[in-house]
């Protein structure tokens, strides 16, 4: 005897069957577009939430791993609350409210992200970044994941029906979240701010909904409840257009901006003293390097000991491979020297900024946009190209890729090596015991690669390493200090002088490789300082 299905009572303003009516189907149809916009909405804000945190905290994994638990909490709080809310009262008034209210949330959020984090950073950098990631982006995106319970409530009438309805909005909501990752990743965070991508996300999803209400609603609101939803979101757009204004905006006293722009790699910035020749390049707020217009020179001591080391310590410098641009001053130094440079630089943007702003010649060195590690592992065949020095200067942030600081990748560079080459490397790192973990895996790493190791420093802060297959390295020539700039003079001698051996570590010095290199984790309590350090002057830089 075949049984009759089960009825599911149907929701208030629930869509009727398409066959009832185009009305019906419209709203069906934009219930789905629904689904997949803010499937898309919460991958966005995933992604620009990692980015917008970047300059307190960093790209390690701590921060990525704080934004996605607090995604994941979000959803699975939002699939609880929606589907509470939705078997109370199914109106889809609710729904629409409640991705409005995120919308205004995000909004708020723009102005909001610089004071947070500045507050998180009195924190450990794993407990800050997820302190600053909840209170930021946990509830907007727990409001958008009500959205999936809401919609499978109205669509369902029956249970036969259930299944497939659960499928299609999964599916919608994920598709969207394909779109959204594809859309932030390759269409919107190279060209656009990130504060002014999250407001965009913010204002798209305040039309979603207000297409629902004024549009799409069956039952048309009160005058009053117009009147109070117009409000909310007057307040949000206002309060995210004055933090566009606050991110976009240089307040650091006594400088002028020359050029801004966002990159897959972080906020690229150009500064000029308005009465020095001083020029200074930022990436994420953290200065990457200083640099005199006048006499055109770089101000910053590690730029000279790359390539000074690299002169005193390599018998003869015929070919030379940079793996990080910076901003071009060391590969025309090598250029000068009338060497063949390959430049690898992994952000399609900083050869332009380089050549605008720091006197960099594309014409004097190939430079290839790639990652260094891929470029390494290319060209380490037996027909590959041959080096008398490779210069390591890639930074992510205030840290080294981890992914060029293995025992595998220094295989590479050796097999590119000439016989008598040289590895150049410059490291953000301590040499107290306590917090020397890096700088003692590094040098253990490198021994077990090559014959010998030298390490500079002056202050802390940069370490500069030298490795090669010469037995008891030692310069070949002495360092030639005379056309260094006089900001730089005093610190590159005392580095060039002072050459340590890292003491033991009260951590388990061990050889970093691709299967396990924990520099992160064990570094984090340097690069917390790190961050600290440059809080007042970021804080200077924001107005606050």
């Amino acid at each position: 005897m075949k049984k009759n299905p089960v009825p599911v009572e149907p929701a208030a303003d629930a869509p009727p069957p398409a066959a009832a009516g185009g009305g019906a189907t419209r709203l069906r149809r934009y219930l789905y577009f629904t689904a997949a916009f803010t499937g898309a909405a919460i991958l966005i804000v995933e992604i620009l939430g990692a980015k917008m945190l970047s300059p307190y905290f960093g790209t390690s994994h701590f921060v990525w791993t704080a934004q996605i638990t607090v995604t994941l909490i979000s959803l699975a709080a939002g699939y609880y609350l929606g589907g509470w809310l939705a078997d109370r009262s199914p109106d889809l008034r609710r729904m629409y409210l409640a991705i409005l209210a995120a919308a205004i949330y995000l909004a708020i959020s723009v102005p909001l992200c610089a004071p947070v984090s500045f507050a998180c950073l009195k924190q450990k950098l794993a407990v800050g970044s997820l302190l600053a990631s909840l209170f930021l982006f946990f509830p907007p995106l727990t409001l958008l994941a009500v959205v999936g319970p809401f919609l499978v409530r109205n669509f369902t009438h029956n249970l036969q029906t259930v299944g497939g309805q659960v499928g299609r909005v999964s599916a919608l909501s994920t598709l969207g979240s394909v779109a959204g990752t594809l859309l932030i990743g390759y269409a919107v965070i190279p060209y656009l701010p990130n504060s002014l991508s999250m407001y965009l996300t913010a204002v798209g999803l305040m039309v979603v909904s207000l297409v629902y209400f004024f549009l799409l609603n069956p039952r048309p609101l009160r005058a009053s409840a117009q009147v109070s939803l117009v409000a909310a979101l007057l307040t949000g757009l206002g309060a995210g257009y004055s933090g566009i204004r606050q991110e976009l905006a240089l307040n650091i006293p006594g400088y002028e901006e020359l050029e801004r722009r966002n990159s897959n790699f972080g906020q690229m910035l150009v500064i000029q003293h308005t009465n020095l020749p001083h020029r200074v390049y930022l990436n994420d707020w953290l200065t990457q390097n200083t640099y005199d217009p006048l006499e055109k020179k770089s101000t910053s001591m590690f730029t000279w000991m790359l390539h000074g080391l690299a002169r005193a310590y390599t018998p003869k410098i015929e070919r030379a491979l940079c793996i990080g641009l910076g901003v071009g001053i060391v590969p025309m130094q090598l250029a000068r020297d009338g060497a063949q440079v390959d430049v690898v630089e992994i952000n399609p943007e900083m050869p332009g900024l380089a050549q605008r702003h720091f006197d960099f010649d594309p014409t004097r060195a190939r430079v290839f946009i790639d990652d260094g590690r891929h470029f390494l592992n290319a060209a380490a065949r037996p027909d590959g190209p041959r080096y008398d020095t490779i210069i390591l200067d890639a930074f992510l942030g205030d840290s080294s890729p981890s992914h060029l600081m293995s025992r595998e990748a220094f295989v590479a560079m050796q097999k590119i090596l000439r016989p008598g080459g040289t590895v150049v490397i410059n490291s953000f790192g301590e040499l107290d015991p306590a917090r020397n973990f890096f700088t003692a895996s590094l040098e253990c790493t490198l021994q077990a690669v090559f014959k010998s190791v030298r390490i500079h420093t002056a202050f802390g802060g940069n370490v500069l390493l030298v490795a090669s297959d010469i037995p008891d390295l030692a310069f070949v020539r002495q360092p030639d200090l005379s056309e260094v700039h006089p900001r730089a003079l005093g610190a590159t001698r005392l580095a060039m002088e002072n050459v340590v051996t890292a003491p033991p570590s009260k951590h388990r010095i061990r050889v970093l490789t691709d299967d396990f290199n924990p520099v992160e984790f064990y570094d984090a309590v340097n690069r917390e300082m790190f961050r600290r350090n440059m809080v007042q002057g970021m804080m200077q830089g924001y107005g606050y």
